[in-house]
């Protein structure tokens, strides 16, 4: 889950210094990829761990993963 959390912000960040709107969209879709994997990990997580509140972490990624939508339709365009 860590690797994956690391990993959104950081594709963004390679994406942004690679200089090409092709590049950035591409790393876009890579974080956009691993804030997926993050969710899957996070449905895994609640049934092995139901005790566990998973609403903040859940409402975090939801939002990171509107903001990744909305920048990469803007890319597309």
């Amino acid at each position: 889950m860590r690797r994956a959390s690391v990993a959104i912000p950081s594709n963004i960040a390679e994406g942004k210094k690679r200089k090409t709107k092709k590049d950035f969209l591409h790393f876009l879709r890579i974080a956009d990829g691993s804030g997926a994997e993050l969710e899957t990990q996070i449905v895994i997580a609640k049934e092995l761990y139901p005790r566990l509140d998973f609403n903040k972490v859940e409402s975090l990624l939801s939002e990171i993963q509107k903001m990744l939508i909305t920048m990469i339709k803007k890319f597309e365009e």
